[in-house]
């Protein structure tokens, strides 16, 4: 666990931090400060959690593995992350199962290139608590090629392709503020097509999430922030799914100031990880 050591040392030397008390704040949908206990307390509660990264980002790493460590204690659970694909849900299931070591699954499997650093401590605390772990996001190529030429080009694949994928026809909202946001942010390269690719992965992250979801258990899913701020994203194929789901969100965002959360954050999640913009980066 090198990674955990590192910032275990990164918490206590850098002396910008100490100005503020700390690497991070937590804060409320409203902006108001609420302790880790706090939250902790509140995340036993609900059906999903769908803890929102910005994948370089150490704190949200860190606090994912403690959050889940802690919340074990308390609730089943099962694990989900857009980090892992759908197609290699098996080899990750052989990985859990001891059938091959970590060498095998980074040879099998189209491991991120953070890996080893950010998601390997979640993936191994599942091994060792015998808990499911699912890989819930589209293929990187079906994605690809529906913001190539829309989501018609699903309707091609075989029936093994289509069942790593949510199923067709896939619903689509282009109205979403989120999904707009998207053709604001990339300007001349936003299209429409852009956005299809975007919300193929918020469906199937929804849709594997559904169907790999016990009742009773608390199902904790790993995604970057963008795919569950404002409850829009995955949440809005998961309500589709499963209305009745009791659900809560943390996003994570950085400022140079964390003291107090900007207007520009206040409701992104029901918790916001409010991180100092110098902390280092895992890439």
């Amino acid at each position: 666990m090198r990674f955990l050591l590192a910032l275990s040392l990164l918490l206590f030397t850098a002396p910008i931090l100490a100005q503020q008390n700390g690497p991070y704040v937590i804060y409320n949908a409203k902006g108001k400060k609420v302790s880790y206990k706090k939250m902790l307390k509140q995340l036993e509660k609900p059906d999903v959690i769908f803890f929102g990264e910005q994948h370089n980002n150490p704190i949200a790493h860190w606090l994912q593995f403690e959050v889940t460590a802690a919340l074990h204690k308390k609730r089943d659970l099962v694990l989900g992350a857009e980090m892992i694909e759908a197609d290699n849900q098996d080899e990750l299931r052989n990985y859990l199962g001891g059938k091959i070591d970590a060498k095998g699954l980074d040879t099998l499997a189209r491991l991120w290139k953070n890996h080893q650093t950010d998601y390997a401590p979640l993936v191994n605390f599942a091994k060792q608590n015998n808990l499911d772990f699912v890989g819930t996001n589209i293929p990187r190529r079906y994605a690809n090629m529906v913001y190539q030429k829309g989501f018609e080009v699903l309707e091609g694949l075989t029936d093994e392709e289509k069942s790593w994928i949510a199923p067709l026809p896939i619903a689509f909202d282009p109205d979403l503020p989120r999904y707009i946001n998207i053709l604001t942010m990339m300007g001349d390269h936003g299209t429409p097509n852009l956005v299809k690719s975007q919300a193929s992965k918020d469906a199937t992250m929804a849709y594997f999430i559904n169907e790999n979801h016990p009742s009773g258990k608390l199902f904790i899913h790993y995604n970057g922030a963008y795919h569950s701020d404002y409850h829009e994203g995955i949440l809005w194929y998961l309500n589709r799914l499963n209305p009745s789901a009791k659900v809560l969100t943390i996003s994570t965002v950085e400022q140079d100031d964390i003291t107090k959360l900007s207007a520009d954050h206040i409701g992104k999640a029901d918790f916001i990880i409010c991180v100092d913009a110098n902390m280092t980066k895992t890439y």
